[in-house]
């Protein structure tokens, strides 16, 4: 039975949010966020299709990833709100499904200039987990939570295309290629 059980695999999946599990997106993120978030959040996160995914390990829910477009800034750019994932269930490629999922459909999309998010200051494995797939710490915000300590966030920027000032844009490729052929 043991050699059996070692033979499966593991199997982590993406699902909607709907309203039939929104209670479990709700607990999940009181349990792995130290903030609390309001009907409005779950009201949208319900209307987000695609930008909001629950993750399933063999069946069970275990995390989650919520975002939204940001139109802020004169410029599209796409939040994750929420990314998180159960303790126990981290460092198995669940929370990398979730960022290859948020990839795929900014890259689908192709119409998005970043993708950003904010991390407590202190939490160093999220940030080193972000820098993996391209992201950088491009801001510091003060003050930024309201009743958890520490209270400052950075914000996690990956650049998916840079804005020129004679109004052309350039996207990775772009980039990537005058970084070698000047």
């Amino acid at each position: 039975m043991l050699y059996l059980l070692a033979m499966t695999r593991s199997k982590i999946e993406l699902g909607d949010v709907t309203p039939h599990n929104i209670k479990q997106l709700k607990r999940l993120n009181q349990v792995v966020f130290p903030v609390s978030y309001n009907d409005k959040f779950y009201k949208d996160v319900l209307e987000a299709g695609e930008l909001a995914k629950l993750a399933y390990y063999n069946d069970i829910v275990v995390g989650a990833v919520c975002c939204r477009i940001d139109t802020s800034e004169n410029s599209r750019r796409l939040y994750i709100m929420t990314l998180g994932c159960l303790y126990p269930y981290r460092r198995l490629g669940i929370g990398t499904k979730m960022v290859q999922h948020v990839l795929n459909y900014v890259q689908k999309d192709g119409n998005f200039d970043s993708i950003f998010l904010h991390v407590q200051v202190s939490n160093e494995g999220a940030i080193d987990f972000y820098k993996k797939f391209g992201f950088e710490i491009v801001e510091t915000k003060e003050h930024y939570y309201k009743r958890i300590e520490p209270a400052d966030a950075h914000v996690l920027q990956k650049t998916l295309r840079v804005k020129v000032t004679n109004g052309d844009v350039k996207d990775d490729e772009k980039i990537e290629n005058e970084k070698y052929h000047g």
